[in-house]
């Protein structure tokens, strides 16, 4: 039985809750050390909402108790780590909270926005996991809607046909152009506008970014995009370039786009399989792509107050172990695993000795403030300082 718009918020209140209480639970304990508890009993009897609860033997976490702890703690707490825009989204999720709570039923344009708001304030705090699920719950809520526009112009245009009386105007577009298949399907927001580094490396993104032939089919390589690429080419094969490349650009500039050219380039997979890239290759005197390890560290993915446990059991804490362990398996995290457990940056020679042992290296870091404001004022994160 498919979920209706109301169960999609009450999941995605479910994974606010599960993505932000570490957040607001390590900001909390920081702040006001072995009374943190007490703390947050004094809001929840504060709120009408969370009231009744305020005696329970255990804190009941919910969205209304998180919101509530935020909120009342903004001024001397949490707009150290979150801005205007998260904090007015805040106060928009408590009346989708609310409206939730009191079974109210929720349209199809409410509930989008419910769980975009959702989405953006788990990335606010690298909630990774979390906002992922919730986008995926988002782009199901998208392909019922086309799904639904669709049938309406179908009856329409079915009903115009029986009655041999054309509605006046301009004829509909889907009479005039057929739309790409991803576009047809509700997939067109994911496909076309949410690049994301990190659910490439996780294997869940779209054929257009996850797969690298399909993804530099529908890449036009611009003159920018051909100097980023030629340059990488060069520095990876021992012909010079840049060993560190800084990308800044206007939002949407193509920043996310430009670093899934690099990983994919460097994919080891062959010149004639990637649409484009055999000029570059003909042009730099090359007949074989460079192959390189990669390492992708995405600050809205990885949280500095969470240990990262991978399947084969090793612990990591920090960017360096996470790109160590991108770069050349646990025998990479080893090399730096006193660094990692320290939650300090490892010295030269100790990445020199890394860099060494995995051979080529491409290392692609995206949402960078997202990730360093967590460690703002915050001493003893599992991440560092």
């Amino acid at each position: 039985m498919a979920k209706s718009n109301r169960n999609r918020v009450g999941d995605a209140l479910d994974l606010f809750v599960e993505g932000m209480m570490p957040f607001v639970v390590q900001e909390m304990k920081i702040r006001h050390k072995d009374v943190w508890e007490d703390k947050v009993r004094d809001i929840m009897r504060e709120n009408p909402a969370t009231a009744s609860k305020a005696a329970s033997a255990n804190i009941p976490w919910d969205a209304a108790l998180v919101i509530s702890v935020i909120l009342s703690e903004w001024q001397y707490l949490f707009r150290k780590k979150l801005g205007p825009g998260e904090r007015a989204m805040l106060h928009e999720l408590s009346d989708f909270r609310n409206k939730w709570a009191h079974q109210e039923p929720f349209g199809t344009d409410d509930t989008l926005r419910a769980l975009d708001t959702i989405h953006r304030l788990l990335n606010s705090v690298s909630a990774g996991d979390q906002s992922a699920t919730v986008d995926n719950i988002k782009q199901e809520v998208m392909r019922v809607r086309y799904g639904e526009l669709t049938k309406r112009e179908e009856k329409k245009a079915n009903k115009e046909a029986l009655s041999g009386q054309p509605s006046s105007g301009l004829r509909p577009w889907r009479d005039v152009v057929s739309p790409h298949p991803d576009v047809a399907s509700g997939r067109f927001a994911q496909a076309e506008f949410a690049a994301d580094l990190a659910q490439v490396l996780r294997g869940n993104a779209t054929t257009e970014y996850g797969d690298p032939k399909e993804f530099f089919r529908r890449t036009f390589i611009t003159e920018g995009l051909r100097g980023l690429l030629m340059g990488a080419i060069a520095r990876l094969s021992g012909n010079g370039g840049d060993p560190v490349i800084e990308l800044q650009t206007n939002f949407g500039g193509g920043k996310t786009h430009s670093m899934l050219a690099l990983y994919h380039m460097c994919s080891g997979a062959k010149v004639a399989d990637l649409p484009g890239l055999d000029v570059l290759a003909k042009e730099a005197g090359i007949d074989a792509l460079p192959k390189a390890e990669r390492a992708v560290l995405v600050g809205t993915a990885l949280s500095a107050g969470q240990e990262r446990v991978k399947k084969d059991g090793t612990v990591i804490r920090t960017l360096w172990g996470e790109m160590a362990y991108q770069l050349h398996g646990k025998a990479g995290y080893l090399m730096l695993e006193e660094s990692d457990r320290n939650g300090t940056s490892p010295g030269s020679d100790l990445l020199a000795e890394l860099f060494e042992a995995a051979g080529p290296s491409l290392i692609l870091i995206d949402e960078w403030v997202a990730y360093i404001r967590q460690t703002y004022d915050t001493p003893g994160l599992p991440g560092g300082s």
